[in-house]
C-alpha cells in the first residue's frame, strides 16, 4: 500500500488538535493540546522557553516563573487554573515544579510500534552498541520527504535536517554525536502530532531508509 502525508493531511491533523483543545476541561490535555497545534515541536519550544527563565539552572521552577511562562507561550488559562496547575505538577509539595518531569507528563506515551522502529533507526547507525551515533553517520541518509514540516512546505529537506540537528546542540559548538535519549526524545515529540500510526511508519521508513 503506498502511503503518503500530504499538506492537507498535516493540516488536518493541527486543526483536530485546536478543536479538541476548544473543547478540552482537562488541564493537562488543555496545555498537551496547545503544544500540539503549534506543530511538531511544539512540547520541546515549551521546554526552551522554561530553560531559558530558569536563571539558576536547578531544572526548576517556582509559581511566577510557571505562570509567566505559559501565558508567553501563549496558553489561554486563567489564574485559577494556572494555580492548579501549578499544583498538579508540584507533586510533592516543594513549591517548585520540575520542568523536565512536567515535559514527561505532557507527552502522550509512545506506542511501542512507534518505539521499535525508533529504534531500529538508530540501531542501523550504532552497529558498536555505544548508545552514541555520529552525525557523519546520518548525513546523506537521512530524508525529510515524509516530515510533516516538508510535506506542509515550511521547510525544505536541508532546513529539517538543520533543525534535527540543532536540536542536539547544547552550545556554540557544532554537534558531532546523537545519543540515544536524544534520538528517542525527538521523535518522541513529533509522535505527538501523528495521529496514524501508519504515517509514522512511513515517515520513520522512508527517513531512515529502513
Amino acid at each position: 500500500m503506498d502511503v503518503q502525508l500530504t499538506a492537507r493531511d498535516n493540516a488536518t491533523m493541527i486543526e483536530n488538535a485546536k478543536k479538541t483543545l476548544a473543547a478540552s476541561t482537562n488541564l493537562v490535555d488543555k496545555v498537551r493540546l496547545t503544544c500540539v497545534s503549534r506543530g511538531v515541536l511544539g512540547i520541546r519550544s515549551l521546554g526552551r522557553m522554561f530553560k531559558i527563565m530558569d536563571d539558576n539552572g536547578d531544572k526548576k521552577l517556582d509559581k511566577y516563573e510557571f505562570g509567566k511562562g505559559f501565558r508567553e507561550f501563549g496558553c489561554e488559562l486563567t489564574k485559577e487554573e494556572v494555580a492548579e496547575l501549578f499544583t498538579i505538577f508540584d507533586r510533592n509539595g516543594s513549591g517548585f515544579v520540575d520542568f523536565e518531569d512536567m515535559l514527561c507528563t505532557l507527552r502522550q506515551p509512545m506506542r511501542q510500534c512507534r518505539k521499535d522502529l525508533v529504534l531500529k533507526a538508530f540501531q542501523k547507525f550504532d552497529k558498536d552498541n555505544t548508545g552514541k551515533i555520529t552525525i557523519s553517520d546520518l548525513r546523506g541518509v537521512y530524508t525529510a520527504k515524509y516530515h510533516p514540516k516538508f510535506i506542509s512546505g515550511k521547510m525544505t529537506e536541508d532546513e529539517v535536517f538543520g533543525e534535527f540537528l540543532q536540536t542536539f546542540t547544547q552550545s556554540t559548538k557544532p554537534v558531532k554525536e546523537v545519543k540515544w535519549e536524544e534520538f528517542f526524545n525527538y521523535y518522541h515529540g513529533i509522535s505527538c502530532s501523528i495521529d496514524l500510526d501508519v504515517y509514522f511508519d512511513v515517515m520513520m521508513r522512508q527517513a531512515w531508509k529502513l
